[in-house]
């Protein structure tokens, strides 16, 4: 009688974290939707030539995702046209993208290319997008479709 007490009390505590988080995902509370650009102002990028620091009141949504800007008037900018604006790949490093791989970029690690914002883990792939912007761009696109829902490496 004893054993079978205890592999019904494992059996109980080990179902516990799936019951707490049955009862999360059903009290309403949102999953926190990621934060693009760690906070960096992406229309910055296209008015100021470099990255700068979003404010926490000057938050919006886009694509399933916050951004934030560094003033109200470029939170207009990016409400009236965010495909202008937004990063591509939705903030991902870019050179990965088109690697096949879904990294997060750091957001001093930038260029813009035919209008269009792009990001990078690091300087190297900065260096791969203007060696070569039309095979890294064609890669991340195609890549891109099957990477858009995948998990952050």
């Amino acid at each position: 009688a004893m054993i079978g007490r205890r592999a019904c009390l494992a059996v109980w505590l080990v179902g516990l974290p799936v019951v707490a988080l049955i009862a999360r995902a059903q009290s309403g509370q949102p999953t926190p939707l990621r934060l693009v650009l760690k906070g960096y102002d992406p229309v910055a990028y296209f008015t100021d030539s470099k990255p700068i620091a979003g404010r926490p009141e000057y938050e919006t949504t886009f694509d399933g995702a916050r951004y934030r800007f560094a003033s109200s008037a470029h939170l207009d900018l990016f409400k009236a046209d965010p495909d202008r604006y937004a990063p591509q790949y939705a903030g991902s490093c870019a050179a990965a993208v088109a690697a096949g791989r879904k990294v997060e970029a750091e957001p001093e690690n930038w260029l813009i290319v035919d209008g269009k914002l792009f990001v990078f883990a690091g300087p190297v792939g900065v260096e791969k997008m203007r060696a070569n912007p039309a095979d890294t761009i064609a890669n991340g696109q195609e890549h891109w479709k099957t990477l858009v829902d995948a998990p952050y490496r």
